[in-house]
């Protein structure tokens, strides 16, 4: 990977936070997030309204502190934060409006000019049930890291200006 790419593909953090959810904002599932603390601080880049492709969607990212976003999606509340595993920009995403605040795993790339973020879902049939704590399921991604399945479909969101 190119020297800038690496930089956007890492630069843009948190995009995981909406693919995960966004796919799985329906289906955040999994009792541990990815990592039991951020891997990195919060991306200006991130923060601001998004709108999907087709108009349908519309995403807030918010800083809650200097590690932590709210995301504002489709009239539920998100608590999201860094957990890149393998070299790979993985997102935590917490379902704060739920009883059982279940987490759901993101990947984001954001465009180099930041005004696109392509998101993709962990796809919840890969990860093995038995994988139940946050170390357990980091070692399980990275070791799947280029398992095509890995990742459910792609949802694009542009920024709102």
């Amino acid at each position: 990977m190119a020297p800038s790419s690496t930089l956007i593909y890492r630069g843009a953090g948190f995009g995981i936070a909406v693919s995960l959810c966004i796919l799985a904002f329906s289906a955040c599932e999994y009792e541990d997030p990815i990592t039991s603390s951020p891997t990195r601080k919060v991306q200006e880049q991130l923060l601001g309204n998004w709108i999907s492709q087709d108009g349908k969607e519309h995403m807030r990212v918010r800083q809650l502190d200097d590690n932590i976003y709210i995301v504002y999606y489709d009239g539920d509340l998100f608590r999201a934060y860094h957990s890149d595993v393998a070299d790979t920009p993985f997102v935590s995403v917490q379902d704060i409006n739920s009883d059982d605040r279940k987490y759901a795993y993101v990947v984001w790339k954001l465009s180099e000019d930041s005004k696109h973020l392509r998101l993709r879902s962990v796809n919840r049939d890969v990860i093995p049930n038995e994988k139940k704590n946050s170390s357990a399921i980091a070692r399980f991604l990275e070791e799947n890291a280029t398992n095509p399945d890995l990742l459910g479909e792609e949802i694009q969101f542009n920024k709102e200006t």
